[in-house]
């Protein structure tokens, strides 16, 4: 089930969720060698991702996991891991990683920025980012994979969108077609995966680097979008998209 669109105009050019998609497509290309070379694309992983047992210092130093043929990512107790929270927040693994984030920011991310102030809502994603980051530190403190990724950032976009335009229409392309649901049944679908999909790593199962999916930082980034958007949205912006849904 992918979003393609909502019927949800915007008063205003989202410009920075342009400018923040165009930040995480300049990374992927030009730091990461939009995953051409592995061994880049991996030390980009492992040097500026998000490892829990680095920031915990719960995780052996040394202890190494495979991302990819023939190369490993180890823990090591390096200065620049106090800044992965944020510089995972701009790595992605994948060109369909990259994507799918940049589709999921579009369809609901411009709705929400369009509801607060630039300067506002370049804090609102950001802290949801983080806010995502230390789910997942919390809920697996001793952890030696990496986590890149917008998704924990674009999470809280949804759980914004989810708060302030539950009853617009979202387009979503199922396998062979394409259907007009309410937000808030496309946005409760998707945190309830999220939720049953994290539950392993709450029973003791270790996220792995096949799955490539840290569920919890997904549920909080949502959780932090649910439970902050009311203290950045600004009333002023939000009329016009209010009275669309009367």
């Amino acid at each position: 089930m992918i979003p393609l669109s909502d019927d949800n105009p915007t008063a205003r050019t989202p410009i920075i969720t342009i400018l923040i998609i165009m930040a995480l497509a300049g990374v992927w290309i030009f730091v990461q060698g939009a995953g051409a070379d592995p061994g880049l694309l991996a030390a980009t992983v492992c040097n500026f991702g998000l490892v829990p047992g680095e920031l915990t210092h719960l995780a052996p130093l040394g202890q190494s996991v495979p991302l990819g043929l023939g190369m490993s990512c180890a823990v090591d107790n390096e200065p620049v891991n106090v800044l992965t929270p944020l510089t995972s927040m701009f790595l992605h693994g994948s060109w369909m990683h990259l994507l799918g984030n940049a589709l999921f920011l579009w369809v609901f991310g411009n709705n929400v920025e369009d509801s607060m102030s630039r300067v506002r809502f370049v804090l609102f994603y950001l802290i949801c980012g983080l806010a995502a980051a230390a789910a997942q530190v919390i809920v697996q403190p001793g952890s030696p994979v990496p986590m890149v990724g917008a998704s924990g950032a674009i999470s809280g976009m949804l759980g914004g969108y989810l708060m302030l335009f539950p009853h617009a229409k979202v387009n979503m392309f199922f396998v062979v077609f394409v259907t007009k649901l309410p937000a808030w049944l496309v946005l409760i679908y998707w945190i309830g995966v999220q939720v049953v999909s994290g539950l392993p790593m709450v029973t003791g199962a270790e996220r792995s680097v096949a799955s490539g999916v840290a569920f919890f930082a997904h549920i909080g980034g949502f959780v932090a979008g649910v439970a902050l958007i009311r203290l950045f949205a600004n009333r002023t912006h939000l009329t016009p998209h209010h009275r669309m849904f009367r």
